[in-house]
């Protein structure tokens, strides 16, 4: 009930938190644009938690999203505060269906999600942050860009982690990216980014800085590291995602896997391949990979690229022997994911950090099914029956 109002609760918990708490303001982005998909990403983290509730994975996710609320500063009474005001908004988006027994489960829960995040966040012994110095950037047409940073003091992450990145240009505002190398001897890493429109710090990190200037990294996280578990293993990279793919290629490389490795790379068009040379000299060195660059035809949409993975992973296989790691736009992580479960892959064995996957608006997403979960309110369908003012009704 609270997801089919899951503008106006956000809205509300903004506001009940700001008025309450004024202090807090200051660390959430300043612009009307920003604050949007700060609310996205808000109702994005929550329907994750309760989607994975039953899950093994929730407690490392929790775990990361602590340490990393350490660039904030974030206490006990900061946590406090995002549950008064969490739980406030859920009534208030709930109506009659807020009852004492609901009020009571969602108190509780409110209480571990904290008491994983703060635990985590106090027993870490890194800096809430590292400034990392731009030492490098290269750009790759207008809308791309891999910058190497050398971070002030040493930054620990396994290959295919992502750590969330700060500019002074763009203040209160984070976003993630992976890193896109293994660790190297010289503690520099780099940043693959891809320019989104009407994105501020993308665009800023892609044109406006320059060599010498700092940014600020969050705590590494995110899952998407090899297991190593003696089965084939196959690499999927679309876009940028193939950052967190490079990384996890360079360690099969200082560390050659006993099975073979298939890598499928796919882009929008051949000069959106920004790492070519990279990709062919790994084919060339290495006899256990295999390597295939999937590209529209000249002159056709880029959506036929995945059309054209769909085909040639239709006649790979046999699926259920492998370990599967994906990286990518979240729809592309989605479809492909899907795909893949149908042609026999144990779904325990398809990696890939967790994203939001928006559906087609109307409230149904890919093959008509219902949105679930944060997929709703990410893809914004028409709320023709949606209205804030109103309170949530009576169930019969």
């Amino acid at each position: 009930m609270v997801e089919r109002r899951a503008e106006h609760a956000a809205r509300f918990f903004y506001s009940h938190l700001f008025w309450h708490h004024p202090e807090i303001r200051g660390l959430f982005p300043a612009s009307a644009e920003d604050m949007e998909r700060q609310r996205d990403r808000l109702f994005a983290a929550l329907t994750h938690v309760i989607a994975h509730l039953d899950s093994e994975s929730l407690l490392p996710h929790l775990r990361d999203l602590g340490r990393d609320h350490r660039k904030f500063l974030a206490g006990p009474e900061q946590y406090a505060a995002v549950g008064t005001s969490l739980l406030a908004a859920f009534a208030e988006a709930a109506g009659e269906a807020w009852t004492p027994a609901v009020a009571r489960a969602w108190a509780e829960a409110y209480r571990v999600i904290a008491g994983v995040m703060t635990a985590a966040a106090e027993q870490s012994e890194d800096p809430p942050w590292w400034d990392a110095e731009i030492v490098r950037r290269l750009r790759h047409g207008q809308d791309l860009a891999v910058l190497t940073l050398r971070p002030h003091a040493p930054l620990g992450y396994r290959p295919g982690q992502y750590v969330s990145v700060s500019s002074d240009r763009v203040p209160a505002t984070w976003r993630t990216y992976s890193l896109g190398n293994a660790p190297r001897a010289d503690g520099t890493v780099d940043l693959h980014v891809s320019r989104i429109e009407g994105g501020r710090l993308s665009t800023v990190l892609v044109a406006g800085t320059d060599p010498g200037e700092l940014l600020r990294l969050g705590a590494p996280g995110g899952g998407l590291t090899l297991r190593r578990e003696g089965r084939p293993v196959t690499l999927i990279a679309a876009g940028t995602g193939w950052a967190p793919v490079r990384a996890l290629l360079e360690e099969l490389a200082q560390h050659p896997p006993d099975q073979s490795v298939r890598l499928f790379v796919v882009a929008r068009d051949a000069a959106h391949l920004y790492d070519r040379p990279f990709i062919d000299a790994y084919a060339a060195a290495f006899g256990w990979l295999a390597v295939t660059c999937i590209t529209p035809a000249p002159g056709r949409h880029r959506a036929e690229a995945t059309g054209r993975l769909a085909t040639v992973l239709g006649h790979q296989g046999p699926w259920w022997e492998q370990d599967v790691y994906l990286s990518g736009p979240a729809q592309f992580i989605g479809e492909t994911g899907r795909l893949l479960e149908g042609l026999g892959a144990h779904p325990a064995r398809v990696f890939h950090d967790t994203v939001p996957v928006p559906g087609a608006g109307g409230g149904h997403g890919p093959n008509g099914r219902p949105l679930g979960f944060g997929e709703w309110f990410l893809s914004r369908p028409s709320p023709h029956w949606h209205n804030p003012a109103a309170r949530a009704p009576r169930r019969p």
